[in-house]
């Protein structure tokens, strides 16, 4: 249905709607009474409307993984097919489990990445509104002034004069042209080939490369992990990871990662010969997985690793970032407040005399 295409679910509301199925399911509650009981509570208009088709597919006599597979844009081949894997061996409960704990650990780790760059956008935005404030309301009031009194006005002063008359008479323009900037950046980056690339790009790039890695080998283990404990095959959970992965250069890794396995290596075989995207030490649990049969267990382990590693990258770079914030923000006001003392404080000598 076209339709569906526009309709949009929050990752918190997917990872509700699972916890609250996998409470309904555990109670020995029908699917569909569960659903039912969801849609009176739901205060999402859209949500609502997912549930009102789920419900009408389940009365008709269909899975419940059949009713989410009309909305696959929105909760995804993860999530389906965790349900889908729960239904058929009788683990639905369990598999919904897993799933909520899947849901819960990518709102964290959004968490994690997000809280990482509040103080640098903070930073920045305070720099940029005292300065605009010295800019466009205090300079102006003071200019006439200046340019009045006959006074040698300073390099700073000079300076600071040029570009705030600039801005003054061109400040519109030249906001809209760093807005066209953006919205054109963002639209040439919707292409893939471009996307691919400036992907690319940002795993080259130092101590940015290793959080975005980072980030993409947890996303990778823990939803593997996952769908292998559900019981699902090892190339079936590796195509469905690779459609989760939001970088589209692991997307491609992984998928040849599936290609690879179908034609009967051992997945640990592409991760060594890639240590560019894959870690040693994540290749090397691989290994161990392989080795003792407990593939899933290592997988697993490696996301909770890597997690760990996340917390002290992102607690590293705040670190990092706010002496330098906090210097560049210094540097700016003290410029734009040197030019505004220094001509006054020569004014008042001259005036002295």
């Amino acid at each position: 249905m076209l339709e569906n295409i526009f309709f949009r679910l929050s990752l918190k509301e997917k990872m509700l709607f699972s916890r609250h199925m996998e409470v309904m399911v555990k109670s020995g509650m029908q699917i569909l009474q569960s659903l039912e009981i969801l849609k009176k509570q739901t205060k999402s208009a859209a949500f609502k409307k997912i549930l009102e088709q789920i419900i009408g597919d389940v009365k008709n006599g269909h899975f419940l993984s059949s009713g989410l597979e009309r909305y696959r844009n929105v909760f995804g081949d993860f999530f389906i097919n965790l349900v889908r894997v729960g239904e058929t061996s009788g683990t639905l409960a369990e598999n919904l489990q897993y799933l909520t704990e899947e849901l819960k650990k990518k709102d964290e780790l959004k968490k994690k990445v997000r809280g990482a760059m509040i103080y640098p956008i903070v930073i920045f935005v305070a720099t940029i509104g005292i300065t605009s404030l010295m800019t466009f309301v205090i300079f102006p009031k003071i200019l006439p002034i200046l340019k009045s009194i006959n006074v040698e006005l300073p390099m700073v002063t000079v300076v600071f004069v040029a570009v705030s008359t600039f801005m003054i008479s061109y400040g519109a323009l030249v906001f809209a042209g760093i807005a066209a900037l953006f919205i054109a950046l963002f639209l040439i980056l919707r292409i893939p080939v471009v996307r691919f690339q400036w992907h690319k790009l940002l795993l080259a790039t130092p101590y940015v490369g290793n959080m975005v890695q980072t980030v993409n080998i947890i996303s990778l283990a823990r939803t593997v992990g996952l769908l292998l404990r559900a019981g699902i095959k090892i190339v079936e959970a590796l195509e469905i990871t690779s459609s989760t992965m939001t970088n589209l250069v692991y997307r491609k890794e992984v998928r040849s990662v599936a290609e690879g396995v179908r034609k009967g290596d051992q997945m640990s075989k592409y991760f060594i010969d890639n240590p560019k995207i894959f870690p040693s030490i994540f290749s090397q649990m691989i290994v161990v997985g392989e080795n003792t049969g407990k593939l899933d267990e290592s997988i697993l382990f490696l996301a909770d690793f890597y997690e760990s590693e996340l917390d002290e990258a992102t607690k590293a770079m705040s670190n990092i970032l706010e002496p330098i914030m906090l210097l560049i923000m210094g540097l700016i006001v003290s410029f734009v407040a040197l030019a505004i003392i220094t001509p006054i404080y020569k004014i008042t000598q001259t005036l002295g005399r």
